[in-house]
């Protein structure tokens, strides 16, 4: 998905963090909580699937957009964020925006195998301590790292958890 002239990319922000939303793709496996990470389109680097607010669609249901956009994973979402973390998204090498994410928990229910960016990423199930030594972001890796020492924190269930399942069946 490319983005356009219009889009908060490329909006100046004067140095003001710009909102994300991400979703933290969970599932049990043999017991154990594991998270999906998937590679950047740029650089390759370990990340959440994350993106830009949607008009009609809260934080949460933005986050789920993007775990399906970006991972191919439908699943159920959290209504309330697990955390934060900042990053500088680089435009070009010397001009990057920074952003503010806030991370929601989406219990995956279902993996496709066809999905809008399968050919810019590859996607991968790491328990939760693995995920934490993957990625770059030092707030993630902490909220991974937390999730490792209590896999409670995103297993709670909670009443406000929405299907992030699209009409289709998707």
């Amino acid at each position: 998905m490319k983005r356009s002239a219009t889009d908060q990319f490329h909006a100046d922000c004067g140095g003001v963090p710009r909102s994300q939303h991400a979703a933290l793709c969970w599932r049990m496996h043999r017991g154990h909580v594991e998270v999906m990470l998937i590679t950047s389109r740029d650089t390759g680097r370990w990340i959440i699937p994350k993106g830009w607010p949607m008009e009609g669609k809260t934080a949460s249901e933005a986050a789920a957009q993007e775990a399906w956009e970006e991972a191919g994973v439908k699943g159920l979402i959290g209504e309330i964020a697990l955390g934060l973390y900042a990053y500088d998204k680089l435009r070009t090498p010397l001009d990057a925006l920074p952003c503010a994410v806030t991370v929601f928990p989406l219990r995956v229910v279902r993996v496709a195998d066809k999905f809008p960016e399968r050919k810019e990423r590859r996607r991968k199930w790491f328990s939760a301590a693995r995920a934490a030594r993957k990625v770059d972001e030092p707030e993630l890796r902490a909220l991974l790292a937390a999730i490792a020492e209590d896999p409670g924190l995103v297993q709670a269930p909670s009443s406000a958890d929405t299907p992030a399942m699209s009409q289709d069946g998707a």
